[in-house]
């Protein structure tokens, strides 16, 4: 197979309502990474969100067993998350609540999980995306039952990884590229071209300001790409 360009996505496939009894639900398969997304509604709020009629959005991250070429251990055999997922399903909490109008949402609680099935690397980046879709299933429904009179998504967010490898801005990390990049920006961003977050770490070498808008520009065009995806799940 062909080395993917350095300014290409790997292919994304977003597959809606791949579950039953989810309220929202979507399969994302980028390259050869996938994730489950399910999207639960529930009336249990955060205590700062009880009796304020706002609503909240949060968000569970796991990586199944067999997700990896080598067999990873459930976190309950640890007895505790690992700090990784910790700090994944944070952000994917913090992307998602970028979406949403808490005060139309009223005072109930969707939670998202984003469960690996496989891992190619940008996992982060798929579980926003796909979870962006099995959020807005969910929010459709409630407004099919007529629980919610207004739209509370106010916003489309997805994310992709950028880096340097070999010295070369590229696009869309997957494992090999991941590895071994100079530099690697996971970013997350709105429809309307502004940024949720950006994460960024020199892995080996620090970065300048010219590579920084490189990759920021690069990261915007494959965002671009990645909204048009999750608007075809979702017509």
């Amino acid at each position: 197979m062909a080395a993917k360009r350095a300014d290409r996505l790997r292919k994304i496939e977003i597959v809606r309502d791949y579950t039953r009894y989810a309220a929202g639900s979507a399969l994302i398969k980028w390259g050869n990474t996938w994730v489950l997304c399910t999207a639960s509604v529930g009336d249990k709020v955060p205590p700062f969100r009880k009796e304020t009629g706002k609503g909240w959005v949060t968000a569970e991250y796991s990586m199944l067993p067999g997700s990896t070429p080598d067999r990873k251990a459930r976190d309950i055999s640890k007895l505790k998350l690992d700090s990784r997922s910790t700090e994944i399903q944070r952000l994917i909490g913090r992307s998602l609540r970028a979406a949403v109008d808490f005060d139309k949402l009223g005072e109930r609680l969707i939670t998202v999980d984003c469960d690996v099935l496989q891992a190619d690397g940008g996992t982060r980046c798929a579980s926003i995306t796909g979870g962006m879709v099995a959020l807005t299933l969910a929010v459709r429904k409630l407004m099919k039952e007529g629980l919610l009179a207004e739209n509370p998504i106010v916003r489309n967010v997805a994310a992709v990884s950028v880096g340097i490898c070999g010295g070369k801005p590229t696009l869309d990390l997957d494992y090999a590229h991941d590895s071994t990049a100079e530099v690697d920006l996971n970013v997350v961003m709105t429809g309307d071209g502004r940024f949720v977050e950006i994460q960024g770490t020199a892995e080996r070498e620090p970065f300048d300001d010219a590579q920084f808008d490189a990759l920021r520009a690069l990261a915007k065009k494959g965002i671009g790409k990645i909204l048009a995806a999750q608007r075809r799940a979702l017509r």
